[in-house]
This record gives C-alpha cells, sequence and structure tokens, in this order.
C-alpha cells in the first residue's frame, strides 16, 4: 500500500483518537465529581485535600480513555471516508480494504505500551491515594486489615473463623464466627479474640457440643491453645504492585480466593493494555462494513457496552475460580479477536 495513503488513513484515524480521548476524560471526570461534589460539600475539605483525590484516581481515567477512544476513532473516521467515497476510490485503486486495517495497530501498540506502563506504576498507587485522600477527608482512620474465612487443620483439630479483623500492632485480632473443633469436642461462638504473644484463641460464651450430650452454652470465655501465625491479610488486589501480586499467586499460604485475584490483576495488568490493539483490529474490520455515521455511532456504543459486560463479569468468575484467572483476564481481548477475524472473513 502507498505510504501516503497509510499516512492520511492515520492522520484522519488520529484526529479522531484525539478527540476520542478528550470525550472519555470529560465524560469519567464529570462523572467522577457528579458522585463526590456533594460529599466534598458536606465535609468542606482543603482544597489540596480535594485536589489530591481527583489527581490520584486521573491515571485510572486516563488509561480507560486511551482504550476506549480506539473504536471510537476508527469507526467514525471510516464512516467519514465511506460518507465521501474515499474508502471506494480506495477499493477502485486496487488497494484491498483489508490492507487498511493493519497499519492501524502500529500507533495503538504505543498507546498499549502506555497505557501498560501507566497500569502497571501509576494505576495501583493512584488507587491506594484516592483511597486514603477519602479517609482524610472524612476525617476516619482507614478500616483495619481482615481476613475472610480462615481455616487452620493441625493434626487432630480444626480452627475456623468467618473473619479475622487485626488490631494495631499486630499482636491481637478480633475473631468473628468461631468454631473450634478438637477431638470429640466442637466450640462454636459469635466472637472470639486471637492473642498471638500467647498463642490463644478465646472464645465468647461458646457453645460446646460432644457426643452423645446436648449442646450447653458456656457460662464465661472458653480458651484454646492455637499455635498458627497471624498473618497481616492481603489488601486490595487492585492496588499492589506487581511485584507484590506475583508473590501472592504464588504463595500457598493465602486462601486460594486470594491467590486467583492476585494472578487475574497480574493477567489483567497486561490485557487491558492491549485491548487498544485489539480494538483496532476489530474496529477497523467493522469500520469498511458500515456505510454512515449513525451506523459507526451505535457501533461505538455496542463496542463499549459489549466489553464492559464482559470486563466487569470476569473478575468475579476469576475469583471464585469458575474461570481460570488468565483466561478470565484474556476473554474480553479473546471475543473481539474472534470478532475481528470473522469480520476480516466477511471481507477477504
Amino acid at each position: 500500500m502507498p505510504p501516503l495513503l497509510i499516512r492520511l488513513v492515520l492522520a484522519e484515524v488520529t484526529r479522531w483518537y484525539a478527540a476520542g480521548v478528550a470525550l472519555f476524560l470529560t465524560l469519567q471526570m464529570v462523572d467522577v465529581l457528579s458522585s463526590t461534589v456533594s460529599k466534598l460539600l458536606t465535609y468542606q475539605p482543603p482544597l489540596l485535600k480535594g485536589l489530591s483525590a481527583l489527581l490520584a484516581i486521573t491515571p485510572t481515567i486516563l488509561n480507560r480513555a486511551l482504550v476506549l477512544a480506539v473504536p471510537f476513532a476508527i469507526l467514525l473516521a471510516f464512516s467519514r471516508m465511506q460518507r465521501d467515497s474515499e474508502l471506494k476510490a480506495i477499493s477502485a485503486g486496487g488497494v484491498p480494504p483489508l490492507r487498511l486495517v493493519w497499519p492501524l495497530t502500529l500507533p495503538f501498540l504505543a498507546v498499549a505500551a502506555v497505557a501498560y506502563v501507566n497500569a502497571d506504576r501509576l494505576v495501583p498507587a493512584g488507587l491506594a491515594s484516592w483511597d486514603r485522600a477519602w479517609y482524610s477527608i472524612y476525617d476516619i482512620p482507614p478500616p483495619p486489615p481482615r481476613q475472610e474465612r480462615y481455616t487452620y487443620a493441625p493434626p487432630g483439630a480444626l480452627y475456623y473463623a468467618g473473619r479475622i479483623v487485626s488490631e494495631p500492632g499486630g499482636s491481637t485480632a478480633q475473631l468473628q464466627g468461631v468454631m473450634v473443633q478438637r477431638g470429640q469436642e466442637t466450640l462454636t461462638a459469635s466472637l472470639g479474640s486471637w492473642d498471638t504473644q500467647n498463642r490463644t484463641w478465646t472464645l465468647t460464651t461458646p457453645w460446646i457440643t460432644r457426643p452423645g450430650q446436648p449442646p450447653r452454652q458456656s457460662a464465661g470465655s472458653v480458651t484454646v491453645p492455637q499455635t498458627d501465625s497471624l498473618r497481616e491479610p492481603p489488601g486490595n488486589a487492585e492496588q499492589a504492585p506487581t511485584a507484590d501480586l506475583r508473590a501472592r499467586a504464588a504463595d500457598p499460604a493465602l486462601l486460594p480466593a486470594d491467590r486467583r485475584a492476585a494472578a487475574f490483576q497480574l493477567a489483567r495488568r497486561v490485557a487491558d493494555p492491549l485491548t487498544a490493539v485489539v480494538f483496532a483490529l476489530a474496529a477497523g474490520a467493522l469500520g469498511l462494513l458500515l456505510r454512515n455515521r449513525a451506523a459507526a455511532f451505535a457501533a461505538v456504543l455496542l463496542f463499549i457496552v459489549t466489553f464492559y459486560v464482559l470486563w466487569s463479569t470476569v473478575p468475579g468468575l476469576a475469583t471464585a475460580g469458575a474461570l481460570h484467572p488468565a483466561l478470565a483476564a484474556w476473554l474480553p481481548n479473546l471475543a473481539f479477536t474472534l470478532l475481528a477475524a470473522a469480520l476480516a472473513w466477511r471481507l477477504r
């Protein structure tokens, strides 16, 4: 394909891409402001605190805009070229339509690289800063670390807590939904505490069950030995550095759901930036089939809605174990790659 033609197509797409990035940045910032302005007016934080919160969420907003603007730019650029019969002239000149699509991957590979660096370095720290900024605005301390569904099974015993809430200092923790089974005796309680220095669990007025006896409730607290170590629960995987995610995904001491969440976020940090390239291929092939701008706008909405439905559904499937974390992270891209392949076959 003539280099001049490539430059003309890329110039048209770049013009629309700049407009798309500005549009999606504006829409997302308006959404953030609409959901936070009432809280800012209520708590009246200093201007610097409010600005720091908005600045912290900017990397996340930017990455979304960089990706979502890709189908917007390509579909509207190709619809304009269709309307002005430029694509017909190019085809009449002996250039196959699909040869207009492949050059689009080059600039969006650069976009994917920028998005990857942003997702790897700035987005996790920004999300953590966003949370800290709002706790500062609310003038309350962050909630203590907590761990869900703790289980420990040494020989001849079983310790379970539905939730462990660590206290400052890390030597004690509050237990909720507690069960201890030792030999033929089972103790259950709504509340309890963990003393890591004395290596004990204390259950508050537990119910005691033994074979052949009716359950009875203890009049006071019951303390039992517990030799496991109290580990700090893993934080939000979206806010963790990449090196921390790798360590979590390979840590056998973590719960399977926590390991899967870390593996999923690790894969998503590569998959999401490359969505820009996948969108370029799928939108480019689809744009060659559209004949007017109304259809292009409808296609943009379809792209974004379909991608968002897949993108927002797969984290739960990965954490629950219904899908392998890597497959779940790449599933939206795989779906649009298949779409691009089907459209390319249609245009061949």
